[in-house]
């Protein structure tokens, strides 16, 4: 059981609903369960809704390349666009023990990436900037 799939879509707030209706499809044809399904659904939103708000801020929207690998006992996602590089481990920590009212405004994408994903790699050179993700299953 392996299946390679990939979507190539607009780096628009648009496109993410394409992109979950794209896993969603893709997961149905191997039965993988339906938390998992949620899961990858999360982490790529988030992925890409960084992508379109800050990895092209103050560029013309690129594209996403959106491609997806079902193995037997793990799903590989990996996301690319030309945008900003941006370096993960750079970005502040969000500090989810504080009370709502002392949070600021975003910056939970990466957390639930890492708290969703089992593995996260990110690399960027000439050819783009990609995010590759494995969720075991």
């Amino acid at each position: 059981m392996t299946g390679r799939f990939q979507i190539t879509r607009a780096a628009e707030l648009e496109s993410l609903q394409v992109f979950r209706g794209f896993i969603t499809e893709c997961c149905a044809r191997y039965g993988i369960p339906n938390d998992v399904v949620l899961d990858l659904k999360l982490a790529v939103d988030e992925a890409c809704t960084n992508i379109i708000e800050h990895g092209y801020k103050g560029m013309d929207p690129g594209s996403i390349i959106l491609s997806f690998r079902i193995e037997p006992d793990r799903i590989l996602v990996q996301i690319t666009d030309f945008g900003h590089v941006f370096e993960p481990v750079e970005a502040p920590k969000p500090d989810v023990e504080a009370a709502l009212e002392d949070r600021e405004l975003g910056g939970l994408g990466l957390y639930l990436i890492y708290q969703t994903m089992d593995n996260i790699d990110y690399q960027s050179s000439e050819d783009g900037n990609t995010l590759t993700f494995t969720k075991f299953i």
